[in-house]
Parts: structure tokens; sequence; C-alpha cells
């Protein structure tokens, strides 16, 4: 896998992952320094190449003068995101179909900086962890654990059973400013055409609503995610 960006990067050397060389840019100026200091604290082999094969390893053209290869991105399971969670209660985030990586990217941002325990998401019908997830989410997606599951319905199940609260987020709920967030708790945010899906809404115990004062009916599902997540972070304090 290719990790591309500095703060991509930067993240990934602060782990524990398996990393086989890093192609960083001739002559490196400023956070390109502080990256090639901490890969020789690590042993890592680097290259140093002109910036036109970077641009040809590039997927994206949005190298920023560096790109890792390392190990596929490895998931977790949905027992070590329950198993991480912290005194104050476990803290989940569920993603019911969300396609769009830019979305995913952010939603796993989010989800890393509000101290979350860790994302589901689904193995159909949904994006996954790929080098474009995780430069959009600027490297949080290898500190976050992350489950993909085969039924975020069964997922919804067994957080259930373990004593989470499931709170879907949809546009005809309760005032997500009234809503006691402390406990186990799980968050549910669905696609972007869609939302949460119906059999899964109503699995939940709750459905929240973030209130809206301007001309469009809607939020963005990372946006709407990060307003749920730090009003959960706020409660929880």
């Amino acid at each position: 896998m290719k990790t591309e960006g500095r703060n991509a990067v930067y993240e990934l050397l602060k782990t524990e992952k398996n990393i086989e060389k890093l192609l960083l840019e001739k002559n490196p100026q400023g956070s390109l320094k502080a990256i090639f200091a901490e890969a020789r604290k690590r042993n890592i082999r680097v290259q140093f190449v002109d910036r036109k094969v970077l641009d040809k390893q590039s997927g994206e053209g949005r190298h920023q003068g560096v790109i890792a290869f390392s190990t596929d991105y490895e998931y977790s399971s949905l027992d070590d995101i329950i198993s991480a969670r912290k005194d104050r209660g476990g803290f989940v985030i569920v993603c019911d179909g969300i396609e769009d990586v830019h979305n995913l990217g952010s939603i796993i941002r989010v989800a890393e900086c509000a101290g979350a325990d860790g994302v589901i998401i689904p193995a159909n019908n949904s994006a996954s962890v790929t080098e474009a997830v995780i430069r959009i989410s600027a490297g949080a997606a290898n500190h976050m654990k992350v489950a993909k599951v085969n039924s975020v319905n069964r997922a919804v199940d067994e957080l259930k059973k373990r004593g989470y609260w499931l709170y879907a987020l949809e546009a005809d709920g309760e005032d997500i400013y009234s809503a006691d967030l402390n406990g186990n708790i799980a968050i549910v945010v669905g696609g972007e055409d869609s939302g949460v899906r119906k059999l899964t809404r109503e699995k939940c115990d709750f459905t929240l609503s973030i209130p809206l004062y301007g001309k469009v009916n809607s939020l963005n599902a990372s946006v709407a995610l990060g307003i749920a997540a730090y009003e959960a972070v706020r409660k929880r304090k």
C-alpha cells in the first residue's frame, strides 16, 4: 500500500506498521526533513528521488514530496473495538453505506480526533480504507481501529448485546442537544444519499437530528458526524 502526503506519512511513521521504504524528494526541507529523521530512527530505507519519479508513482498527484510503501491496511475486529473502550464508556462510529472516499476519510479523522474507540464499515456497498482514504484522513486511519463487517445490522445487534446505546443520525429525530450521550454509545451515520437504512434505523435505540436553520435541508455525512461526535465529547466530559 502507498501512503502519500506529509501528514499521512508522518502519522504512519508513528505507528508500528511495517514500512518497506520511503520515496523522498531530493534535498528535503521543512517537514520533509522531520519525516526523514523519523524514518532513520526506525531504520526504514529511504530513497531520494526527483519529483518526476514521485509524480509517476503517485496515484493522485498529491504526494507533497513523499510516498511510503507499507503492507496492506490491517482491519480490526468488532471485538478489538469493544475491548478498547475507556472508563467513561465505549464510543463507536458506525458507517451505514458511506461510499465516498472523501467522506470516509473525513469521518475517520473526526473519530480519531474525538477519541472514538473505532469505526465500523460494511464489507459491501461502502468505501474501504484505501490510499486515498488514508491521505484524506491526514493519517488518522493509521491510528484508528476500523472494522469491516459483513452485516451492519448484525454489528448493531452485537453492540446492543454488549451494552451499547445506538443513535442513528437522521433528519426527523430528537434534537441532538437534548440527548444523553453518556455510557456506551454508538453513533450511526448513513450514506450520502440514502441516509441510515430503514432496518438499521429500526434497530437503533434513538434517532437524533442536528437542527438546521438555513435553506439547505441536509448536511454532508462527515460534517454531521463531526457535530454529533463532538456533542458526545462535550457531554461525556
